[in-house]
């Protein structure tokens, strides 16, 4: 039985490096944290390769180019995706991969920057 899963090159950005041929059984977007070798990848972009056979193109392979990160401990759920700290924060970037401008490190509990985006009347 042939797996269904496509051969992912896992590309390190900088110093830019290949880290080798993987088959995932999932398709990791750009914002997903990925585990190489015992090593946490933050994937930051993702290309389509495809081969012309047959009259049609087909996908071939997926790159996936990545550098290396710390999964976050904070996350909020916003709109059905995940995204980096606390979303009721005026600050944050809701973004996958960023926190915020003023403390993209964190945490968000102690930030001295925190403004929560729910203000009262």
């Amino acid at each position: 039985m042939q797996s269904d899963s496509l051969a992912t090159e896992v590309i390190l950005t900088n110093p830019r490096e290949s880290l080798g041929i993987l088959k995932l059984d999932w398709t990791p977007q750009p914002g997903n944290y990925l585990d190489v070798e015992g090593t946490t990848y933050a994937v930051l972009e993702r290309r389509h390769r495809y081969r012309f056979k047959a009259g049609r193109y087909h996908l071939y392979k997926i790159s996936l180019f990545v550098q290396k990160a710390q999964r976050p401990l904070e996350k909020s759920l916003v709109a059905g995706r995940w995204v980096v700290g606390d979303a009721s924060c005026d600050y944050n970037a809701h973004s996958e991969i960023i926190r915020c401008a003023v403390n993209p490190d964190g945490p968000c509990e102690s930030c001295r920057f925190y403004e929560n985006s729910a203000k009262e009347v």
